[in-house]
């Protein structure tokens, strides 16, 4: 049996860290979701200040493009 004493630690360590693994899965999930989330939203934001600016930049060259031709 004392073969054996090493080999029974070894899978309750695994068993229990199974255990563990499942339970921060599930507690941790919607953290995971809300940092997505948090991501996403970043992104949305970075595009539309983006696309405002390049918008102001097309104004801008248009503007400046016209008075050149019309002086």
């Amino acid at each position: 049996m004392t073969m054996m004493k090493p080999v029974v630690t070894l899978a309750a360590a695994g068993i229990v860290g199974v255990a563990l693994w499942k339970i921060l899965s599930i507690l941790l999930l919607p953290l995971a979701g809300l940092l997505l989330g948090l991501v996403v939203t970043l992104l949305k934001v970075g595009l539309l200040v983006a696309l405002v600016m390049f918008a102001v930049w097309l104004f801008r060259r248009k503007e400046k493009g016209g008075e050149a031709s019309a002086g």
